[in-house]
């Protein structure tokens, strides 16, 4: 069966929890104050699409492909990138709110995160070299085998993880932020 094509399309202040978005391939499309908490948005395509000022907490992304998706003041609680379509993957957000997410075992080199609240996001074992998280709270994020080779973390605040557990090479920290490293040493810095 062959999924519908939609293109060029703006979906503006649209609730989704209560009438499914059809399930098709969406090429270009922008959804601006759309919900989709708790909706099925399984098994789509979207390509270069944006969503702005969107609540997508809770979606179901499973099998789904996200190529060159921006998000921008959206609340991303509880989404589990990881069971998207791996193929294709490119994402970046700007000002959402991402608490409880999931990104395990993804391949996102340079994915950029701005001015983001990643509060007890799963990055584990996912290959984050040259990502950005400019200005992003990292609260509780969890990082274990992660790969965050020349990754910028020098404005992020409040991360803490062990340095000795994931690839850090030419990733880049502010002063401030190098304490996030040594939690692990119970050491007091001044």
């Amino acid at each position: 069966m062959n999924k519908s094509f939609f293109e060029d399309i703006t979906y503006k202040d649209q609730d989704f929890t209560k009438v499914r978005l059809e399930k098709a391939a969406y090429e270009n499309c922008i959804f601006e104050g759309c919900n989709f908490a708790d909706a099925y948005l399984d098994n789509m395509n979207f390509t270069a699409c944006h969503f702005s000022h969107c609540n997508l907490s809770n979606a179901n992304i499973s099998h789904s492909v996200f190529n060159e998706v921006s998000f921008s003041y959206c609340k991303l609680t509880g989404l589990h990138f990881e069971h998207c379509n791996p193929i294709l993957l490119s994402l970046s957000f700007d000002h959402c709110s991402l608490t409880l997410a999931s990104f395990y075992q993804l391949q996102l080199k340079k994915i950029e995160f701005t001015e983001c609240k990643l509060i007890e996001v799963d990055f584990t074992e996912a290959n984050l070299s040259n990502a950005q998280f400019k200005g992003c709270d990292l609260d509780k994020a969890i990082f274990e085998k992660t790969n965050l080779e020349g990754a910028d973390l020098s404005t992020a605040i409040n991360y803490k993880f062990d340095p000795e557990q994931n690839r850090l090479r030419k990733a880049k920290f502010s002063k401030d932020g190098v304490v996030g490293l040594l939690g692990k040493y119970d050491i007091v810095v001044m």
